[in-house]
């Protein structure tokens, strides 16, 4: 695929889109945003005042912009003054293009028009010739949204219709195919069906409430990752949720991000608090509350819990970018010459961790660029990433480098998880930092008696465990491992009558006693009625048990289609035995049924 050809089709696209909305909606109606190009597609921002764009209009769309690529319209471009493109955004109308055109004389940039029949747009370029140019049948538009003007909430809301393209139609269908698929996987969808977690309006946006199911979920998670580390020398600690203003003013973190802070006022006292939005600053100062020698280090802290960050409501969506996060964070204070072996320590409990998890991954290596955003010597940073290229190369891990991705206090190896149908996520990290003990002045003493630095190290295995659950429930599709599943075996009565009565309740102690999560479906629904309701609730294991089973003291074991190895074997047990075989699975989280 040529991708220069593609981001033309695209962004030529973006052009049509908002030609096509024009002669539908009036020329003096339609006040344009932006149509940049994007993943997979494109899309155009419009002010429509009263008028409100539904799905439901997205087809006439398409079909004006299918007659404006049969026409052939060429692009042709032209350079303006800033004195005429302000009079050229004054004339059309077009607020928000003005807005863009002071800017860019600010800048001192090139102001650049493209023009397409009778649409002209403010623009920097990058299309087909004409738009005959266009396949026509490989794009689609697919969604409307509300997108604050320029991302900022305080801002009008418009209307952002989005678009897909490509160069052909089979790789339309295919992409189409995708998006359908990940609909149905959707983690908002899923979480209202599995009865996973709640979003309430009186609590308010990107604060998730999580169900017993979904707690179930969450904590199997957080455990796992609390052993891994632990298996590695993390011990637990524990800091408060609100802290005075100080600590993050002497951590850089209130310059960097004071919008993104919740600010508590005492009613005791004048003292300033913040809800606070990360760990690392309390960790350093557990380090710092005694004399360390350099035969302490390293040392190593974990602590799961949930951190609060103003995200702009705009952003919020499901468990993906939320309010209330709750990080499996790690923060180690080691010697220079201990770095390298940290390092492939956490690398190590990673992959063990998205092995289980079912998740191929990839590193990304996220050095700093050449702007004022980092703190700290840029030699110090130099010497940081190239240890963090070396500790990814003699893992002999698949990287790449990024920069401008580090964090403002160091570089980061960032782990890239692919899910099943093929995205690409950010999850766990790996940050190695000079900056934040210098700002502490942590210390430790060498060996001959010196006054030495720690380096200081974050990781989180999970990161965000509501983001990885966003992500992980679409992986899945709700189909989750017997070991995290919130019910992993459902029983379901025939009949009401006291020995089968009795043999369940048989059954479901042994459950409770080998620690297995156990549901009795004994509702007056048919037989099928129940099996399919397990198998809606996406339950791993299910049992039948009538007279027959009552009498045999044998339960026939349903397990679920994708945990089957051998769907034609017969899985007949006895309870203690299938109970402890059960068990065995969870200790292994294991991925697949070996029952």
């Amino acid at each position: 695929m040529n991708e220069e050809q593609l981001s033309n089709v695209r962004h030529s696209l973006a052009h049509v889109l908002a030609a096509a909305v024009r002669r539908i909606y009036g020329v003096d109606q339609v006040k344009l945003g932006i149509g940049p190009v994007i993943d997979d597609g494109f899309y155009y921002d419009f002010d429509l005042g009263n008028i409100k764009i539904s799905e439901d209009d997205l087809p006439k769309i398409e079909q004006e912009m299918q007659k404006i690529i049969a026409e052939k319209q060429n692009f042709t471009g032209e350079e303006k003054s800033p004195a005429a493109a302000t009079k050229w955004a004054k004339a059309a109308g077009q607020p928000y293009k003005l807005e863009l055109i002071r800017d860019l004389e600010k800048e001192g940039g090139v102001i650049t028009f493209y023009t397409n029949g009778d649409f002209t747009d403010l623009c920097r370029g990058g299309h087909v010739k004409n738009t005959g140019d266009i396949p026509i049948d490989a794009f689609k538009l697919t969604k409307i949204a509300g997108a604050y003007w320029r991302g900022d909430e305080k801002n009008i809301m418009m209307q952002r219709i989005y678009g897909v393209a490509f160069l052909s139609k089979d790789e339309l269908l295919s992409h189409l195919q995708h998006l359908a698929e990940a609909k149905q996987r959707d983690h908002r969808k899923l979480g209202r069906e599995l009865d996973l977690f709640v979003i309430s309006d009186l609590v308010g946006s990107g604060l998730p409430l999580f169900t017993p199911r979904g707690t179930v979920l969450r904590e199997e998670l957080a455990r796992y990752s609390n052993e891994l580390r632990e298996r590695f020398g993390f011990e637990k600690v524990w800091t408060p949720h609100i802290t005075k203003t100080a600590l993050y003013e002497k951590s850089g973190h209130m310059a960097k991000f004071g919008d993104e802070l919740f600010l508590v006022q005492s009613q005791e006292t004048s003292d300033q608090f913040v809800m606070k939005p990360m760990n690392c600053p309390h960790h350093t100062r557990i380090y710092a509350s005694q004399a360390r020698s350099y035969r302490d280090l390293p040392i190593r802290y974990l602590e799961t819990t949930t951190d609060y960050r103003d995200e702009k409501t705009g952003e919020l969506g499901g468990l993906s970018r939320v309010r209330a996060l709750t990080q499996d964070d790690s923060h180690l204070f080691c010697r220079f010459d201990q770095i390298e072996n940290e390092i492939y320590n956490l690398m190590k409990a990673v992959d063990e961790l998205y092995q289980t998890v079912d998740m191929k991954l990839r590193v990304r290596l996220s050095y700093r660029d050449d702007s004022d955003a980092y703190l700290g010597d840029p030699k110090v940073w130099e010497s940081a990433q190239k240890q963090l290229k070396d500790a990814v190369v003699a893992a002999d891990l698949d990287y790449f480098e990024a920069e401008g991705e580090a964090a403002f206090y160091g570089p980061k190896i960032d782990f890239m998880a692919t899910d099943a149908i093929g995205r690409e996520h950010q999850v766990a990290t790996v940050q190695l930092d000079f900056v934040m003990p210098e700002r502490f002045e942590l210390e430790y003493s060498t060996e001959g008696g010196e006054v030495a630095r720690p380096v200081m190290i974050h990781c989180a295995l999970l990161g965000s465990i509501e983001r990885f659950l966003s992500v992980y429930i679409e992986h899945t599709a709700g189909k989750f491992p017997i070991w995290c599943a919130p019910e992993q075996l459902r029983v379901i009565k025939v009949k009401d009558d006291p020995k089968v009565d009795e043999f369940v309740a048989h059954v479901i102690d042994l459950a409770h006693e080998y620690g297995v999560r156990v549901v009795l479906d004994d509702s007056n629904n048919s037989v099928s009625k129940k099996i399919r309701s397990a198998e809606t609730w996406k339950v791993p294991y299910s049992v039948v048990i009538g007279d027959k089973e009552t009498k045999s003291g044998q339960l026939p074991l349903r397990i679920r289609a994708d945990l089957a190895v051998n769907d034609a074997a017969e899985h007949i047990y006895e309870p203690e035995q299938l109970m402890k075989s059960i068990a065995n699975e969870v200790r292994g989280r294991v991925s697949k049924s070996s029952l």
